[in-house]
């Protein structure tokens, strides 16, 4: 089974680009963050087309995350629990049986905390706890959980192109990977790890020109139970996807398990 996770930046804007990679890789699950679209709006007959059921959660201008199946849901769960007052689109969760048993996958938008002087970075660390606590039940189940999608984290130097040029951004700070460190020490795998200690990338942003100098980071991630840790066959970050015309400043992260 093929999982991948892709911030889209914009369904309406990159709806070509997902077509055309949808036709070319034929994923079984895709899992798309910051897709800035209601539910309604949202272009699902395209989608649905190729052969995927789909659910989203979408927010207006903003967030907005989607799962793109090939398998029917058994379950669908929307917005992370702990705060009723949060109306930010930004988690959602769905349920599968496979020949194997079931599988479950849970897609985020993890807030971004820029400028860290503001609510915005006290808002990603109290939404980082709440996901701790969320994954914690979720691992009692004891099941295959892929938790994955946008952290907008950036767990260690290796992980980014110029470390020095992003330590204090809310990305990549003391109390960012304090709350990294507790959420894998967990139990989670961080999955392109577990195969790779090479320098990967999969952001590159559009203001720098950063795509020509290759001055990437890594933010976007699959993490995984140990159940669903046992099944994996291998992690493919599909970086050509980010010099297509048009693309998102995101580029697709695909695990491969045997489920």
């Amino acid at each position: 089974m093929r999982i991948a996770t892709w911030n889209i930046n914009g369904i309406k804007a990159r709806l070509p680009l997902l077509l055309l990679w949808l036709k070319q890789e034929s994923p079984d699950i895709v899992c798309l963050q910051e897709i800035k679209s209601v539910d309604e709006a949202f272009p699902r007959s395209e989608i649905e087309a190729l052969g995927y059921n789909l659910e989203t959660h979408g927010q207006k201008s903003w967030n907005g995350v989607a799962i793109l199946s090939k398998l029917k849901f058994d379950e669908v769960h929307r917005g992370l629990p702990g705060d009723d007052e949060d109306l930010q689109a930004r988690l959602i969760e769905g349920v599968f049986s496979t020949e194997g048993g079931v599988v479950r996958v849970c897609n985020i938008y993890l807030p971004n905390g820029n400028p860290v002087d503001t609510e915005k970075f006290p808002y990603k660390l109290r939404w980082m706890d709440r996901l701790i606590e969320f994954v914690e039940a979720r691992l009692l189940l004891e099941e295959p959980f892929v938790l994955l999608g946008d952290f907008n984290l950036i767990p260690a130097g290796i992980d980014a192109h110029d470390p020095a040029a992003w330590w204090g951004d809310a990305l990549f700070r003391p109390e960012s990977l304090e709350k990294w460190r507790r959420l894998k020490n967990l139990g989670l795998t961080d999955a392109l790890r577990s195969v790779s200690s090479e320098p990967c990338y999969t952001f590159w942003d559009f203001q720098t020109g950063a795509w020509r100098r290759d001055a990437g980071i890594r933010i976007d991630h699959l993490m995984l139970s140990p159940q669903a840790a046992d099944r994996l066959d291998g992690v493919t970050i599909h970086r050509d996807v980010r010099g297509w015309d048009k693309p998102s400043d995101h580029v697709p992260v695909e695990g491969r398990f045997t489920l």
